[in-house]
């Protein structure tokens, strides 16, 4: 077994690997107040990683060495995610009285029943999620497998970057655990935080991920090809740019007067469209018919007036995600990058809140 779901009481380093970066995010806790100690992005190779495999290996690990040297921070341990889609995750039924070690041995046995791979290629784990609502001998166990080469991978990154993957863990879990820091403020008054039905959209380069938080259980998830480097792409053909240069003037500006109407415009109603459809799924394979309220993560989500196009179109409140909202820095953490790059930190932020489970 792997410690996929396992408990950290130990500092880790939330590091986020995703298509175009890896993310970097030291928090510390004294009392119930976070404080961000380091945080840094380092951009990837083309193609280091594509569809949130990690194709070279190398590549990845030196990049998460110089993060590590330039955020001068001296925790070793990590936690880590991969993607929903490549975890297969099932709630089944166990007797209470069982010990963890007894749970283990059990799974283990009948895993074959749930995995539809053979448990040589699988790396598994389990996490008792609580009393069973039919049964007051039973518990619900969370069992989630993920194919042992894509948790290998990272783990041989992190080491080539001087790190130890302490925990791998699932990206809408992350997500999750990073939206509980901000839920009390999309509760709206008179209503339980539980009956508040969340849609986060993260918006990454090449992936678009649901994840909606509804109070009970896993949190639904899915993902679908489209990303920021659609508008990248657009703009190195438009106006004959380099990739660097397009990502360049897409960050600070200096494109020409047609750049807004011409390809920003289109590119946020591509957004919005891609958010509609990705609820109407949600819709249409659960018990739910809307959402309370849309949270946007993401480097994408950044675009200015986009919250405010996904709110006017689908009638829901929008806003851009920032786990850091309540938290304090460290004088070695600048306030405005941290806040530009915050909408894209949530999976770090998830991960790097497992040091105090």
């Amino acid at each position: 077994m792997f410690g996929f779901l396992s408990k950290g009481d130990i500092s880790m380093l939330g590091l986020d690997i995703s298509s175009t970066s890896v993310k970097l995010l030291e928090l510390s806790r004294s009392g119930g107040n976070y404080r961000v100690e380091s945080y840094g992005v380092e951009p990837l190779p083309e193609n280091a990683v594509v569809e949130k495999n990690i194709s070279d290996v190398e590549g990845v690990g030196e990049a998460i060495s110089r993060l590590t040297e330039r955020c001068k921070t001296k925790v070793k341990l990590a936690a880590v995610a991969v993607a929903g889609s490549a975890v297969i995750t099932k709630t089944i039924e166990m007797a209470a009285t069982l010990s963890e070690d007894d749970m283990e041995n059990q799974i283990e046995v009948e895993a074959d029943q749930y995995i539809p791979y053979s448990l040589d290629e699988v790396a598994l784990d389990f996490e008792v999620q609580g009393q069973s609502p039919r049964s007051e001998e039973q518990v619900e166990v969370l069992l989630a497998a993920c194919r042992r080469e894509n948790v290998e991978m990272r783990e041989a990154a992190l080491e080539l970057g001087g790190l130890k993957a302490k925990v791998v863990d699932i990206e809408a879990h992350c997500m999750q655990r990073a939206f509980e820091l901000v839920r009390a403020d999309f509760a709206e008054e008179g209503t339980e935080e539980e009956d508040h039905i969340v849609a986060i959209i993260d918006i990454g380069a090449t992936m678009t991920t649901l994840s909606v938080i509804t109070g009970e259980g896993a949190p639904y998830t899915r993902e679908q090809l489209f990303g920021g480097k659609q508008l990248t792409e657009e703009i190195q053909r438009r106006y004959s740019l380099s990739v660097e240069e397009a990502g360049l003037a897409k960050k600070q500006g200096g494109l020409p007067d047609d750049y807004e109407s011409e390809v920003l415009v289109p590119f946020k109603e591509a957004i919005v469209q891609q958010v509609t459809r990705s609820l109407q799924f949600f819709y249409s394979s659960s018990a739910y018919d809307d959402v309370d309220h849309i949270i946007l993560a993401g480097g994408t989500s950044s675009i200015e007036g986009l919250a405010d196009m996904v709110a006017a179109k689908l009638g829901t409140p929008c806003s851009i995600a920032n786990p850091f909202a309540k938290m304090s820095l460290s004088s070695k953490v600048n306030e405005s990058n941290l806040s530009n790059d915050a909408p894209a930190l949530m999976i770090a932020c998830g991960l790097a809140l497992r040091s105090f489970d």
